[in-house]
């Protein structure tokens, strides 16, 4: 029997689309899956890529090369473009390798010169929600509730990758939750790029022209209040979780991921009353340092940061935080970064990721700020943080399944 490979990187709305995948593969391809790409039988190849660090590009590209080698018997990549015959190239045995995720932005026809193994760039999200995900998780089920993002981040590509953002239809959504239930799931986890900011998008936004040789300045980016409507009476986030807290066999929500700037109240009210909603928060931070946080575009200060932290414990002290943090932002000082140290310390996460920046093509801050602290100095500010954050606290994290 014909056979399909999923390979995924990157966030659990990547895994929720190549979960959407599957289904396509079997029922409209009516193909098998493979547990690895080299099987006998493989025909259809997806690589569902991640590029909000080189090193997740990296990745992709050692795999593309290994298909590479292994089908074609040639070795491919930047410096090794040098194609096979034509009909080795169009063999009935050879894979259709489509790549898609946050790498679909690179130029498809420079990507297929470097790896002629890769058949075709698509976009993310091209299935839309027409089919229903095969789950792999056995306890909770991911339903996503938008696509894209407007709140342009400095350092990130998912805007430039994955377009505006765009919400579902309330009742697709939850349709999509009444289908899980029939299938058995009780748990429920609602992804986007910034869940809080559920159909509050602005749409036909003129974006605004940003001068790149102003390389200090921030005035003219893309502010994130400005890519939203502001909610009038009960933003439709919390009306969505209220709507699936309502379904009786539904016992926990969780949601991610969430933005600081727009955590409105009504949300934490919300959080702190339903208890269906999980008392883990993943609240990403960034940086502690106002300077740094203004040249990220975050939206907020580490005061307002810090007071979202104490309006959360207020309204339930069960509620534990974790975040993600990037050490080495354009310029940041010793100073900035022990502002994020003492963040850290106040705010006491019960976990985080911590990152090593890397400029993304296309941000904006690959084209204003040069990429000027050190290495070794990043690397330094990453054991520092990850020491603090996680290794001293193993025995006091939540069970996350």
């Amino acid at each position: 029997m014909a056979k399909y490979f999923i390979k995924t990187y990157g966030c659990q709305a990547n895994k929720n689309e190549s979960e959407r995948y599957a289904t396509y593969f079997e029922q409209e391809l009516s193909l098998q899956e493979a547990s690895d790409w080299r099987e006998d039988g493989v025909s259809e190849i997806l690589i569902n890529t991640c590029s909000v660090r080189k090193a997740a590009d990296d990745r992709v590209y050692s795999l593309l090369r290994a298909m590479g080698e292994h089908f074609l018997g040639v070795k491919s990549g930047k410096n090794l473009t040098r194609r096979p015959p034509p009909a080795r190239r169009s063999s009935r045995h050879l894979p259709h390798v489509v790549l898609t995720g946050c790498m679909s932005r690179y130029s498809e026809a420079k990507m297929k010169a470097r790896y002629p193994i890769l058949s075709q760039i698509v976009p993310p999200n091209s299935l839309g929600f027409a089919y229903q995900p095969q789950r792999k998780d056995p306890h909770q089920a991911f339903i996503s509730i938008s696509n894209g993002c407007n709140s342009f981040c400095s350092y990130c590509v998912v805007p430039y990758a994955r377009g505006r953002e765009q919400s579902r239809p309330m009742n697709d959504i939850l349709a999509e939750v009444a289908q899980a239930v029939a299938s058995g799931f009780t748990e429920i986890t609602l992804l986007g790029q910034n869940v809080n900011s559920y159909g509050l998008e602005k749409k036909n936004i003129v974006e605004r022209k940003t001068d790149f040789r102003l390389r200090d300045a921030v005035s003219n980016f893309p502010q994130n209040p400005d890519q939203y409507t502001k909610p009038v009476g009960i933003p439709p986030f919390v009306k969505l979780l209220q709507e699936i807290s309502a379904i009786d066999a539904i016992t926990k929500i969780r949601f991610m991921t969430s933005n600081p700037w727009d955590f409105h109240d009504e949300l934490i009210a919300e959080i702190g009353a339903n208890k269906k909603i999980d008392r883990f928060i993943h609240l990403p931070v960034q940086s502690g340092s106002n300077r740094i946080l203004q040249k990220m575009n975050r939206g907020y200060t580490r005061e307002d940061y810090l007071s979202l932290v104490h309006k959360l414990r207020a309204a339930d002290p069960n509620i534990t935080i974790g975040t993600d943090i990037i050490v080495g932002f354009c310029s940041e000082t010793d100073a900035d970064f022990a502002d994020t140290v003492s963040l850290v310390k106040e705010a006491r996460f019960i976990m985080g990721f911590v990152a090593i920046y890397s400029p993304r093509p296309s941000t904006l801050a690959h084209k204003m700020f040069p990429d000027d602290v050190p290495f070794a100095v990043k690397k330094k500010r990453f054991e520092i943080l990850d020491n603090l954050l996680n290794k001293q606290q193993l025995d006091k994290r939540p069970v996350i399944v």
